[in-house]
């Protein structure tokens, strides 16, 4: 009965959403079937180390049809233009909470759980890949939804429906850990209260687990490494492993034989390092990485998610070894960056409140961390294609990519907060935002 009920709430939230997003899919489907010119004054276009200047893009539905020095757009044609600004491919946000608001404090995550309903939290999301949409993240990793159930599912397939607008979404469900091992905790055991995740155990439970949330339309499997995350006389920052190995490797292997990947929360040191014996494709954080665990991470290929800005966001409410833990990610980001790790940009936005913080944000941390502008783009562009596995779809500016595309003002090249101040986004063909003059 529990279970109808709660379909029933999600189907209402549905509802809710779509009436308002009708009307913007069909004009979204009248889009697809333009033809656009626009001209761009600069293009950093992925692939170049410098900008293309006085670039033509010529977009035919949602794709890029070609890219050109100059030339004149064809006759009939609708032209945007661009001219004053800098356009580059749409931004990629990697780990995300879209159901989540702001997770500084126990209490304020309880909150959410307790006193807000899953189509409450839903119709919330919405708004937030809207905000998301509007600051030029045109495609998003979103990595659990931190106790709404599949409700990600649904919001990935509304947009993509063209129900609501949003970045192109790859979702994670649940995410996992053993169990009483992540909130809500503390409670009366008298008490059935929401869990942010879905409890695991064993290797059997973790292979059902994962066919479990696959079956519901996970893109993804998350799991939770670690916790408890503290620093030893060896100044390494450690943590306690929450899955035995061959637990965690059941969770991998059976993500992979599925098809899909897998993603490990993993701070401390010890965390990491159990989540590269699993076998996994991304770290997530990562603070705690050492010398010998970032040439691991770059002998298996693993791609690394640092999420500075939300650590740097949460650190003075949470206190305790936040601070010195933000401290460390800047040292390991450098090592990495010289080692050559394949970092992808995310932010872990839902950590903070969407409406306070621009995920761009991110991109000026990794700059002050030591990465050039053009690298900090790739970051945020060309590598998570990869770590998705579009790159043949998305992350440059190329014929017959999507028509995934931005403009800022300025130069991001000279000044990378440029990229917080999006005047322009087109996502698939349709313009979304456009505020370039």
């Amino acid at each position: 009965m529990r279970g109808k009920l709660w379909v029933s709430a999600v189907a209402v939230a549905g509802i809710l959403i779509c009436v308002r997003g009708t009307g913007q899919a069909q004009d979204k489907e009248k889009a697809a079937a333009k033809k656009i010119a626009i001209r761009a004054g600069r293009l950093i276009d992925g692939k170049r180390e410098t900008a293309l200047v006085n670039a033509l893009i010529l977009v035919e539905g949602d794709r890029i049809v070609s890219v050109s020095a100059g030339g004149a757009a064809p006759a009939g044609v609708e032209v945007i233009d661009l001219s004053k600004a800098t356009v580059l491919p749409g931004f990629v946000d990697t780990h995300t909470h879209l159901l989540l608001n702001g997770d500084i404090t126990a209490e304020d995550y309880d909150v959410q759980l307790l006193k807000q309903s899953i189509p409450y939290r839903a119709i919330l999301s919405a708004r937030n890949a809207r905000i998301a949409l509007e600051h030029g993240f045109t495609t998003m990793r979103d990595l659990e939804t931190e106790g709404a159930m599949y409700a990600d599912v649904d919001i990935k397939n509304a947009i993509a429906n063209g129900e609501v607008p949003g970045p192109r979404m790859q979702v994670a469900t649940r995410a996992m850990t053993p169990t009483g091992m992540y909130p809500l905790l503390g409670y009366s055991w008298e008490l059935q209260v929401p869990k942010g995740v879905q409890y695991v155990d064993g290797v059997e439970g973790a292979r059902k687990a994962v066919r479990e949330q696959v079956m519901y339309g996970a893109d993804w499997i998350k799991y939770y490494s670690d916790r408890r995350y503290h620093f030893e006389a060896d100044g390494v920052l450690h943590s306690m492993v929450n899955f035995t190995d061959e637990e965690a490797k059941a969770i991998v292997d059976e993500t992979h034989r599925l098809g899909k990947k897998a993603a490990a929360h993993a701070i401390g040191s010890d965390g990491i390092a159990a989540a590269l014996r699993a076998g996994v494709d991304t770290i997530e954080h990562g603070d705690g990485l050492t010398d010998a665990l970032i040439d691991e991470t770059v002998r298996k290929g693993v791609y690394w998610v640092p999420t500075i800005a939300v650590g740097a966001y949460v650190a003075p409410g949470r206190g305790g070894n936040w601070t010195k833990m933000v401290d460390l990610e800047k040292v390991a980001f450098q090592k990495a960056l010289k080692k050559n790790v394949k970092i992808a940009l995310g932010t872990d936005a839902g950590g903070f409140d969407w409406k306070e913080v621009n995920q761009a944000k991110e991109f000026e941390y990794y700059v002050n961390y030591g990465m050039t502008p053009m690298q900090a783009i790739r970051a945020g562009t060309v590598v998570p294609a990869e770590l998705l596995g579009w790159s043949d779809k998305m992350g440059t500016v190329e014929a017959g990519k999507w028509a995934d595309l931005v403009a800022v003002s300025g130069d991001p090249l000279k000044d990378i907060t440029e990229l917080e101040r999006v005047k322009f986004v087109m996502k698939g063909g349709a313009v979304f935002k456009n505020d370039v003059h």
